[in-house]
């Protein structure tokens, strides 16, 4: 399945079937993650529901330390 990924055509697994999976996929699922798909800002709760696409627009944006 192709998705948009953060602005990027990236194909994923076609086991990658929501937004949990895809949060694996990547590993950032013990990472704090803010979730949009297709232009709608997604609860926490709804990631493991939420079922995926093929052209599906998804941002993800998480936070990364350093100094």
């Amino acid at each position: 399945m192709k998705l948009v990924i953060n602005g990027d055509i990236i194909e994923v697994p076609n086991t990658v079937e929501t937004i949990s999976n895809l949060l694996q996929h990547f590993e950032l699922e013990k990472k704090v993650v803010i979730v949009e798909w297709n232009n709608t800002i997604l609860e926490k709760g709804s990631h493991q529901e939420t079922i995926l696409s093929d052209g599906d627009k998804v941002e993800l944006v998480h936070f990364v330390g350093g100094g």
